[in-house]
This record gives structure tokens, sequence and C-alpha cells, in this order.
């Protein structure tokens, strides 16, 4: 009997696949601790295995050390690349093992550029065939997962699958090379050795962050003012600023002892607000750093998680459409069994609302987010607040338009013109549905006739300045490079993380540190194609054309080829320059971002972050040394950070702690900290004990 092996991405998707697809219970197997499924469909044998993301990544092939320019690239084991990757050997081995009991073959790995990918790459080293069928699915619904199987296609989607693999290339050549090439140049200036890595879209990144950074710092504040009349109802001169003083300063003597303002006009607007488009990536870590404060990249994380537990669609599209196929009703109606929903989808079914209000952004292989409409059983709290985020978007998507009625009032006091604004909510529509994350405020202003005279008791002369253009938040650059056509939805907020590891910036709000700055002012002297935006964006069209079969591999991996030798070439005739620059601002850097802050016993040098080589860990140390000799342990398995706050209880200095794949946390320097114990709890990092055994925190 023909026996069918099913190739998924990830142990949870080989878990749903396996149930949504079995006659009967699919039977659980084991092998050095990786699970698969065996099981029958309608009779057929199959078999259900799984990778782990990427088991088999690029390596340079036949390397001379580290050297520059490197082309030569092969494909190998993840394992055999990297330590980090010894986990995946095991899902090798067994992968291998079910593909010679199977005869045919097929790929159920993430509809995308790297889900193909890695399907691909099974197939062909470790399957040893040329092709094989494709499921494609959204949800991981037992519904649209036997649909996905039994209407299969009967190829691979060779064009993402080159597109994929392209955007894989490039992206070596790229990183391995112009990381060398910075390092290498510190080492060949300096002696000294610092890893400094840049890339494709990295770089064009940082030079978008630095040229906002380079703009903040040269910023000149101008002096302006403006008048304030509070009372009944706050208003401001229609003039709005004022940019002479003595201009303002004598119509306030005119005015400031007034105390009544005579209503001049009442003008009214109402106007639709239609509701909001459903979510595509992007489009999610903005409101999910805007109403939440999550980050973008634990968005993706926790969308992810949302996915592979069936409860929404796959999260990393590019489309905020919502096409007919989709059975909204049927969603509806599963979401109205939960309580928070019932009363909201009920509403919308009666009213027969089942068409979204779709964007004009489309993905060719996946439609907006949004539930599944299966219930979640156990989710953390940060995973709650992103599913309510993205059934409400829906559910507005699906409402009405909420109406609202801006007010504008005119003011005259002795016969200068003030004006207030206030805007209500006069039908909710669609607010109703998107509960607290509706960013609309109510500004609501009492009832007023014309000639009325209202209480007036203070006006203020307002002296202000002008603000400096506001930084990028995690959120707004991925916006950002989206609108410039750099990195690919999955990959943006990775690229981030990057410029936070290698200490480009630091801060949620993105300040760009000395050495990322220095780094892009080199090489804008130096080798300004590195950070060019214009070659990177042509890149990415190029792969795209390559997904709908317009472009070849080979011709866009030798044009980035090209281009990549002429950069390192004039990279090269500057290379001692560039190293010298960049290793003063390293030094610079690392000096300015180690400093917590004064120490408490000497109260004149600074506290710095420091650290052992001996004991392979970080502490605190005062930088009056051997004069002061106050040190401070730091929690291991954590990178330290000043954070600039104090202590509210004990008034010690606070170093943010950084944790690979979990949140940042405070940790408070005073061991003796009234509220240690306490604070220790809310972190996670001990638990709560009895009061008979009452324990004191390490």
């Amino acid at each position: 009997m023909e026996t069918e092996l099913i190739i998924c991405e990830k142990p949870s998707q080989s878990q749903k696949i396996a149930e949504a697809l079995a006659d009967k219970k699919p039977s659980k197997k084991s092998e050095k601790g990786v699970v698969y499924y065996e099981l029958k469909h309608k009779g057929k044998e199959i078999l259900v295995g799984c990778a782990v993301g990427h088991i088999f990544n690029l390596k340079e092939k036949g390397s001379k050390g580290w050297t520059y320019p490197a082309f030569e690239y092969e494909w190998l084991p993840s394992y055999k690349i990297s330590k980090d990757a010894e986990f995946t050997k095991k899902y090798l081995d067994v992968l291998t093992k079910l593909a010679k009991k199977a005869s045919s073959f097929t790929v159920a790995c993430d509809y995308d550029l790297e889900g193909s990918l890695i399907g691909y790459n099974v197939i062909r080293f470790i399957c040893n065939k040329k092709d094989g069928k494709r499921m494609k699915f959204s949800t991981l619904t037992k519904d649209e997962l036997i649909s996905a199987y039994e209407k299969a296609s009967k190829h691979l989607d060779f064009t993402v699958i080159e597109s994929g693999e392209a955007r894989h290339m490039v992206d070596f050549i790229f990183g391995i090379n112009l990381s060398r090439a910075l390092t290498l140049s510190i080492k060949n200036a300096t002696g000294k050795f610092k890893i400094l890595s840049t890339g494709r879209v990295q770089g064009p990144a940082l030079k978008i962050l630095a040229l906002r950074e380079i703009e903040i710092k040269k910023f000149k504040p101008k002096h302006y003012w403006e008048l304030e009349a509070l009372g009944d109802i706050n208003s401001k001169h229609k003039e709005g600023s004022f940019w002479k003083e003595h201009e303002v300063k004598k119509i306030h003597e005119k005015i400031k002892n007034e105390k009544s303002a005579l209503v001049k006009s009442i003008e009214k607007s109402e106007f639709n607000q239609e509701p909001p488009n459903p979510f595509d990536l992007t489009a999610l870590q903005l409101e999910a750093y805007r109403a939440l404060k999550i980050t973008p990249k634990e968005t993706l994380e926790i969308a992810q998680e949302l996915y592979t537990a069936a409860y929404i669609s796959y999260p990393r599209t590019s489309s905020n459409q919502l096409p007919e196929s989709i059975n909204i009703k049927k969603i509806l109606q599963d979401l109205s069994k939960q309580d928070e929903y019932k009363n909201l989808c009920e509403e919308l079914l009666k009213n027969n609302k089942m068409v979204p209000n779709n964007g004009k952004k489309s993905d060719p292989a996946h439609p907006a987010i949004h539930p599944t409409g299966t219930i979640p059983k156990k989710s953390g709290e940060r995973q709650k607040k992103i599913y309510d985020l993205i059934v409400r978007r829906i559910l507005s998507s699906l409402s009405d338009p909420a109406k609202r009625e801006t007010q504008t009032v005119e003011l005259s006091i002795k016969e200068e013109p003030f004006i207030t604004k206030g805007t209500r909510t006069i039908e909710p529509g669609w607010h109703k549905f998107y509960g607290r994350f509706n960013p609309n405020k109510e500004e609501e202003l009492p009832t007023l006739k014309v000639n009325e005279k209202i209480k007036l008791k203070k006006i203020n002369l307002l002296a202000k300045e002008t603000q400096p253009p506001k930084r990028y938040t995690p959120a707004s650059i991925i916006k950002e490079m989206e609108k410039k056509g750099l990195g690919t939805k999955a990959t943006r907020s990775a690229i981030i993380e990057s410029l936070y590891h290698r200490n480009y910036v630091k801060d949620q709000s993105l300040e760009v540190t000395d050495l990322g700055l220095k780094t892009i002012e080199t090489l804008t002297d130096y080798c300004p194609e590195i950070i060019d935006e214009k070659m990177t964006k042509k890149l990415e069209k190029d792969m795209e054309l390559i997904r709908e079969g317009k472009e070849t591999k080979e011709k866009v991996l030798d044009k980035a080829k090209h281009h990549l030798e002429k950069i390192l070439k004039h990279f090269k005739e500057n290379e001692v320059k560039i190293g010298k620059k960049l290793s003063e601002a390293n030094v610079e850097t690392l000096e300015k971002e180690s400093i917590i802050g004064k120490c408490p016993n000497c109260k004149k040098n600074d506290l710095r972050i420091l650290f052992s080589r001996k004991f392979r860990s970080y502490f605190v140390a005062c930088h009056g040394y051997p004069d002061c000799k106050t040190t401070f342990s730091l929690p291991s398995n954590s990178l330290p950070k000043p954070s600039d706050k104090i202590c509210d209880s004990c008034k010690s200095p606070i170093v943010l702690m950084i944790r690979k794949g979990k949140r940042p946390y405070d940790y408070c320097l005073n061991k003796q900290c009234p509220k240690k114990e306490e604070w220790l709890k809310q972190q996670g990092l001990i638990k709560d004990v009895p009061k008979t055994k009452r324990t004191k925190p390490k």
C-alpha cells in the first residue's frame, strides 16, 4: 500500500494536521524526543512529520577564514553550521527515516517564502525528490486542513520557492561580506576585534533612524507664544501661534483682566467615520504598540502562537482584505459562544453584516488576519490581549460607520477672536465593537447660543518652544520600512532587534547610539552604496518578480553579486579610514552605555556595568576603584543596560535586564531594598512561599 509523508514546519502544525486528517485518532509516535504521527485518511496510509523551521541553511563553501569577498556557498544541515542548531539533527534524522517509508510526499509548511523553501529543502535533500504535492491553508482549523489536503496542488510552488531561495542567497552574501568588511576594518586599522554587522536591509534601516537622530540633534528650538482663555469653556486665540513677543503681549495686556467672553458664532458639522480595515501584519503591530505597548517582535510571536493553536489565521500577511470565500457568518456564530462577544456577534448576524470594510492591500497567499471562531482554551494575558484586538478589529470592520459631530465655537474677548472645538460621537457604529481599543476621544462642549456670554477665570500668556521631530518607535519604523519597500512583513521586526543587539540603537524611542551614528556617517563618507535604500528596494522588487514568474533566480543573483563586488572594492580602498572611525565610535559608545548613575557611597564617581572574564558574568562597580570599592552583583543569563531609573522605594539605581525570548525587567541594585521580594515575585523570579516557611530572596 502506498504511504504518503506530509512535511510540516513545526511540531504544533503536525499535530493539528494529523488530528484533522485522521479517520480515527492518529497514532502518536516518538523517536529521540521527536514526535510524528501515523494515520489513515479514507483508508490511505499517511505519516506526518515536522521540521523545526530551517533544518538546512547556507554556509560558505571552502572557507579560507575571515576574509572577503566570499561568494561561494552551499546548503548544509543547520546542525553542521551552528552549535545553536544541534537540536535540529534529531528532526532531520526522523524525517530521513520517515522518507524511506514513503512513496509520495506533500509539503504542508506555511504558505510563504520561508515555509515553501523549508519544505522544498526537505523534499530535495532528505526525500531525494525533485517535486511533491503542496497544501495551502491560512488557518489550522479541521475543515480548512481537510480541504487543503484534498485540493493540494500536484506540484510544488516553484516560483515561491525560487523567490525564497534567492532572498536567502542574496541576504547571505550581503550579510557575510559586509559584516566581515566592517569587522576587519577595525581589526586591520587598530588591531582590535569588534564584531559589527550590517546587511542589505539593516544598513538602510539604520540610515533612516540615524538621519532622524541627526535632525533631532541639529534642531534649534524657536520661541513662540499662545493666548489661552480659561473659564466655562477653554479656548485659544484664533491666531494660534504668535512669533513676535511684543505683539502677543500687547493683546494680552488688552484682555488679561476680562471676566467674560461673547459667543460670536457656532458651527456644527457631521461626518461619517468609516470602520477600520481588517489587519495585515504591519497594521496589527502598529495597533498593538499603540493600544497595548506590545513591541512588534512580541506581537508577531504572540500572533504566531495564536495561529498554531488555530485561534487566528496566518499572521504574516500583507493583505487587509477578507475574500468572499471566507465564511464570516460561521466565524461570527462560533465567536458568539464566547460571552464577551456574544451580543456583538448576534447584532451583526441579525443585521446580516457579512461584508467587511476591506482595504486596498492584497497578498497572493493569505487573507487579512482574522479569528477562526475556535474558542481559546489556555492562553496567557498578552495572548488574550492580542486575540481580543484581532477579534474586535474584525467585528469593527463588519460594522457601520460611526457618526461624529464637530462643533467650532468662536468667542470674542474685547474684539479678539478665540476658538474652541469639540468632537462627539452621535452614533457609535463601529466604536461599540472596537471597545477599549477605540482611539477616538470625546470632547463635548456645553450647549451654547450666539451672543451668549460665558464666564472667564483667567487669560494666560503661554511661552513655548518648537519641538524637534519625534524619534521612531519600533512600530513606526516598521511602517516606514514598509513604505520604502525595505525588508518583508516577516523580517522587519527581527531587523530592528538586530540593531538593538549590535548597540546601534537603544531605548523604546529608538535613539541611535554614537556607534550607530558614526557607522552611518563613516559609510556615507567612504562607501554610501552599503546603506543605499534604492539598491535594496530594487532587489526586493526583483525577488517579487521571481515569485510572479517574470524573472529568474539566476539573473537576480548575478545582479546582486555584481553590485556587491563594486561595493566591496570601494570599501577596501577606504578600509583603514573606516576602521579608525568605527573603533573610536565603539569605545565612546561603550563608555556612555555602561554608566548607570552616581555611586551611592562615594557620591563622586560613576557606577559602571562591567564584565568579568573570570566569572563570565556582568556586575556593577564604582569607576573610582580602588579608592571606592563599591560593587553590586547582577542576575545571570541577562544582558544589563542602563535604565536612567531610580527605585521609588530605596532610591538606588535600577538596571534594565534583557533576557533572550522573554520580556526585559527592571532590577534594583540594593539587595536590602524593602520592595525586593515583592518585586522578584512580580517578575516571576521567585515563587510565593507559605508564611511559616518564609525565605529571603537571594
